[in-house]
């Protein structure tokens, strides 16, 4: 990180004093990341002022967009989509772009102004992430932090994962399964996504005469 931004340097100021190592500039602000603290929580640990810690954070934000923006935060290229199809087709998969699927975490320091927007199912604040990922774990689709009770079904329906899809732009993908041309790519999905054609969902393997009959 020293190396993509020099804020990030162990310096004097004007009367010779050593400043902030960039051990302690890194911890606060993945701490804050992390854990979602608030800037003052961490003057014990960094004995960094308020002000400091949340310039400190907004440096390390734009330093991280800054060096890794253009390979990996960004959506897939058409060469990109080949490669993953590549991968997954020597793996038996022919057409398959990747695996979908959202996950919540509790907010446990959720602020009070907040809490009744993110307030989910269960009664306490959390936060949604949908991601797409391909056999490699890399996420080449993450939308996160979408407020309100979600389920996977309200966060895809507002989604822009598929904004490309419905408006025609996507690449065309050509692969044969069972004698029959396709030229539209496919995820793995759970159960509750709907029936779609972009969506293949695992077949259920019930063990036990009980789980296979109900």
């Amino acid at each position: 990180m020293v190396e993509a931004n020099p804020y990030f340097e162990q310096k004097k100021d004007a009367l010779g004093l050593v400043g902030f190592s960039p051990h302690q500039k890194l911890t606060s602000a993945l701490r804050m990341l992390a854990y979602g603290t608030s800037a003052d929580q961490l003057d014990d640990l960094t004995r960094m002022a308020e002000s400091t810690t949340l310039h400190n954070l907004k440096v390390f934000c734009k330093s991280i967009i800054s060096r890794y923006g253009t390979e990996y935060l960004r959506a897939p290229t058409k060469d990109d989509m080949e490669m993953v199809l590549h991968l997954h087709e020597a793996k038996g998969w022919q057409g398959l772009l990747g695996s979908l699927d959202v996950m919540q975490w509790e907010w446990k320091n959720c602020p009070k102004a907040h809490r009744g927007a993110f307030q989910g199912k269960d009664g306490v604040a959390t936060v949604a992430l949908e991601a797409a990922v391909d056999c490699r774990l890399w996420f080449w689709h993450a939308w996160f932090g979408m407020p309100g009770a979600n389920n996977d079904l309200n966060i895809l329906d507002r989604s822009p994962f598929f904004r490309d899809l419905t408006a025609g732009r996507t690449p065309v993908i050509n692969f044969t399964i069972n004698n029959k041309e396709n030229n539209l790519g496919y995820y793995l999905v759970d159960g509750i996504y709907p029936e779609r054609h972009i969506f293949v969902k695992t077949i259920s393997e019930p063990q036990g005469a009980k789980r296979a009959h109900f």
